[in-house]
């Protein structure tokens, strides 16, 4: 048995700060939405639609991402993202109408974005064999790296300067974070012959084994259980600072609830990483999901700073943890070969969710007047999605020779 390169290291550090820089400018959008409410005098509808628009965005070109990624390798698909990336944000800082905000920040910063999560998070886990968990669950935790850094950075930016020049910042550290990391990624090697679930024996193309995997209902209980995490989720992670401001907390502190959030995710992606080598992908994920449905509803008992920022360390660490798992449920079902097409299919449902919460959030607000019904149906939402985990059965395994079925259970 050959020993693992130790090259599989630099490609885990650099997939970790990509994501770290991509994923943070997303939710950035939060810090900026109070600023340009009121320079521009769009409603938190409008902002959070904007949001909508980006999570589906970067849903459908993680789909394309994973496919190309499976075709022709990580690197060429990430060199792309970091320009798109890094000149929408710069372009976003020229706004002053919403639909060039949507061209911006929603199509271009996603688009841009879309070409990280799910084929780094892919190449990873070819890179790491037995440490899977672990590796999906660092590249996850450049999310919360991200968030923790990004977003208090953005508050003082916009405090110091403007909302225009902290995108200028963020789109050069972009290019200058994303594109040399980008340049340091590397195939992995082939995997050893090993057995594999029902739906590794797909036909040979990424586009056939598509057809196979959309057909079977493991890949719908995977995809319907993210979504309903993250819609749960994102709603009340894209209005916590405008939640807090409303409350009277000042903004910055606002903002560093929101990046509180962000820290203690990381090392909630870490452990449940960690945890599903040893105890398995599934029950760790259920754990999560319902300890985050216990944390949504527990911010309408929770007005002042302090307890604030606890609940934000908690609820962190349950989103956070979730998140990791899905690529490690998705190969347990779909294997490595064609890991990228079923897992960027099952991210751009995951990302529907999570805009349908962020523009839900603005909406009823702006109906309501304060986020107490959003609190509430993050939490429905995020029971639902526990319910819809519990379906899912262990993967059956078949001889190498054998057919694949689409009749999964």
């Amino acid at each position: 048995m050959t020993q693992p390169s130790s090259y599989r290291w630099v490609i885990l550090g650099a997939s970790f700060l990509i994501i770290a820089m991509s994923i943070g400018t997303l939710f950035t959008l939060a810090v900026f939405l109070e600023p340009m409410q009121t320079s521009l005098g769009w409603s938190r509808a409008s902002i959070g639609a904007i949001g909508f628009f980006n999570w589906i965005v970067m849903g459908a070109g993680g789909f394309v991402a994973g496919y190309f990624s499976d075709r022709f390798g990580t690197r060429i698909v990430v060199l792309i993202g970091s320009g798109l990336l890094g000149l929408g944000l710069l372009l976003s800082s020229q706004v002053s109408a919403v639909w060039q905000f949507y061209v911006t920040f929603g199509l271009m910063v996603g688009g841009g974005v879309s070409a990280f999560y799910v084929p780094l998070t892919v190449t990873a886990v070819k890179w790491f064999g037995g440490s899977r968990g672990m590796a999906a669950a660092v590249v996850s935790a450049g999310n919360g790296l991200g968030i923790l850094a990004l977003s208090p950075l953005s508050r003082w930016l916009i405090n110091e300067f403007e909302w225009r020049t902290a995108f200028v910042v963020l789109g050069d550290l972009a290019w200058l974070i994303v594109i040399p990391a980008a340049l340091l990624l590397r195939n992995p090697p082939a995997p050893p012959d090993d057995p594999a679930p029902r739906a590794r024996h797909l036909a040979a193309t990424p586009g056939m084994a598509a057809l196979g995997v959309w057909r079977s209902w493991p890949f719908w209980a995977i995809a319907l259980t993210h979504f309903a995490c993250c819609a749960a989720h994102s709603g009340p992670l894209f209005h916590l600072v405008s939640h807090a401001i409303d409350l009277g907390i000042s903004k910055m502190a606002a903002a560093g609830i929101l990046g509180a959030s962000g820290f203690s995710s990381i090392f909630g992606r870490i452990g449940t990483g960690m945890v599903a080598d040893r105890v398995g992908a599934k029950p760790t994920l259920l754990a999560a999901l319902a300890l985050q449905a216990v944390m949504i509803s527990s911010f309408l008992l929770t007005t002042d700073l302090g307890a604030m920022y606890g609940l934000a360390l908690v609820f962190g660490v349950a989103y956070g943890g979730a998140m990791p798992l899905y690529a490690l449920v998705t190969r347990e079902y779909f294997g490595e070969r064609v890991m990228g097409t079923a897992y960027g299919a099952v991210f751009f449902i995951s990302c529907i969710g999570m805009g349908i919460g962020s523009y839900a959030g603005g909406a009823i607000h702006d109906a309501l007047g304060s986020y107490t019904w959003l609190f509430l149906g993050s939490f429905a939402i995020g029971s639902m999605a526990v319910a819809l985990g519990l379906t899912l059965r262990p993967p059956a395994r078949v001889p190498a020779g054998a057919m694949f079925s689409v009749d999964m259970h």
